[in-house]
């Protein structure tokens, strides 16, 4: 990880590419609802395919994937697995209280 200080300095010298669209990428990979339960959560209750941010706990590995497909791509800056990691939205798949989890997972990843 860059200091800010080095940060700033590739910032000077260089225009810097962010990653592309996660969700975009999970979607190429037409996961059943299965995938998206993984073993952590497959006796919920509620339906979680279209959930990319649980992605970080039931598929790790695959986050990790679109990752490395982004750097090796030429990205520069991996944002993290959390497009809707907050309560508010969570709440869809009655998993509200679980955004602290799914945010330190896709920060691991990342």
């Amino acid at each position: 990880m860059l200091t800010k200080a080095q940060l700033i300095k590739l910032l000077k010298d260089r225009i810097l590419i962010l990653d592309g669209a996660m969700g975009t990428e999970i979607q190429g990979y037409n996961l059943s609802e299965a995938d998206f339960k993984g073993e952590e959560y497959k006796n919920w209750n509620y339906e979680l395919k279209g959930n990319n941010d649980i992605l970080s706990i039931t598929k790790p590995e695959l986050i990790k994937e679109i990752h490395a497909n982004f750097i090796n791509a030429g990205a520069d800056i991996i944002e993290t697995n959390t497009f809707s990691a907050n309560s508010i939205s969570q709440k869809d798949y009655n998993l509200e209280d679980f955004s602290y989890e799914l945010n330190k997972a896709s920060a691991e990843i990342a």
